[in-house]
C-alpha cells in the first residue's frame, strides 16, 4: 500500500502543478492538462524509484522525453484545432503538437522535481 500511495500523491501532486505552470508561464490552461500532469509526475516518480543508480541527468533526460510523449499524445486527443496550444511556429515541432525548446524544459523541470525527490528521500533516511 505505502507504494501505491506515494504514486497517488505524485499524481495528484502532478494534476495539480501542471496547470499552475501553464496558467503561470501563458495565462490559462485546459482540464486535460491535470491528467497529463498526474500522468508526468507519477511517471518521474517511477523513474526516481526504478533507476536510482542512474545519474540525474540521464533521469531527467528520460523524464523530459517521457512527459514530451504525453504532451503529445494528449495533443493528438485534445488539441486538434490547436485551441489549447499550438507549436507550429517553434522551431523543431511536431505537427503542431510538441517542439525542441519545450521538450528541453520538461527535461529542466524534470531534473528539479526528481532532485527534489532525492532530496525529501534523503531527509527521510
Amino acid at each position: 500500500l505505502k507504494g501505491r500511495a506515494a504514486m497517488l500523491r505524485a499524481f495528484l501532486t502532478g494534476s495539480i502543478l501542471y496547470p499552475a505552470i501553464e496558467v503561470a508561464w501563458r495565462g490559462r490552461t485546459h482540464p486535460a492538462m491535470a491528467l497529463a500532469g498526474g500522468l508526468g509526475l507519477s511517471a518521474l516518480y517511477r523513474i526516481h524509484r526504478a533507476k536510482k543508480s542512474r545519474p540525474l541527468w540521464r533521469q531527467a533526460l528520460l523524464g523530459g522525453f517521457l512527459i514530451t510523449g504525453i504532451e503529445f499524445a494528449f495533443g493528438l486527443l485534445f488539441n486538434r484545432r490547436y485551441h489549447i496550444w499550438d507549436y507550429r511556429r517553434s522551431p523543431m515541432n511536431v505537427r503542431g503538437q510538441i517542439c525542441a525548446p519545450f521538450a528541453l524544459a520538461w527535461c529542466g523541470l524534470s531534473a528539479v522535481a526528481l532532485a527534489g525527490m532525492r532530496m525529501l528521500d534523503g531527509m527521510r533516511s
